[in-house]
């Protein structure tokens, strides 16, 4: 099981790396989750310089794919060498999911057609310049595609994606570790608020588990 979160130059640290260490609560053998970049190195947006763990290209393969969120989305849209490759994404084998500034990513894309997002603030008119409604609220999800808006929204990306892909009960597993002492069933409570509203009606995923 591959999860990739496409991570791209200018990224947003929370974005990427809450993800990250969230999904990798997960320690079956055949998880894996990876940073995939157009190139070898990526510098953020506060100039944290992370190294390539797979390509976009293999990203397009994985079981899963978060696209993550930057100051540079708008440049990343418009770069026909990250654009040409990423159609390739395809919900009808996999779970997308997009944060922030990924949102512009995906209705670019055309995966958003009919289906409204969250994202960020600073994004919010540009989505809706690309013909896409905005929510206002943290997360939603439809079928094999999720978005979400604000940094710290990223846990409900991770624990959509865990919950479709090994159950509820390795999602809220990962969010009780994650959760401050002393609110962890308050945070994994509200959590589970905002996800489960958008979980497949015939129930959690398999392996995988994809409608």
């Amino acid at each position: 099981m591959h999860i990739a979160i496409l991570t791209f130059e200018g990224y947003n640290e929370l974005d990427s790396l809450i993800a990250l260490g969230v999904l990798n609560r997960i320690k079956d053998d055949d998880w894996r989750v990876t940073i995939a970049t157009p190139s070898p190195k990526v510098t953020s947006m506060n100039g944290v310089i992370i190294e390539q763990m797979s390509t976009i290209e293999e990203a397009c393969g994985a079981d899963a794919v978060i696209v993550g969120s930057g100051i540079a989305t708008r440049e990343v849209v418009e770069d026909p060498a990250i654009m040409g490759v990423l159609p390739r994404l395809d919900p009808s084998r996999q779970l997308i999911a997009a944060q922030c500034s990924g949102a512009l990513v995906l209705a670019r894309l055309g995966l958003l057609d009919g289906i409204p997002a969250c994202t960020d603030l600073t994004t919010k008119p540009w989505v809706i310049a690309a013909g896409v409604e905005v929510l206002n609220q943290p997360f939603f999800a439809k079928d094999n595609v999720a978005t979400a808006g604000g940094c710290l929204a990223s846990q409900y990306l991770a624990a959509w994606l865990i919950t479709r892909l090994r159950g509820t009960e390795a999602a809220e597993g990962a969010l009780h570790y994650v959760a401050p002492v002393g609110e962890k069933e308050e945070y994994v409570e509200r959590a589970w608020r905002n996800i489960a509203p958008y979980l497949p009606a015939q129930g959690l995923a398999q392996e995988p588990a994809l409608v």
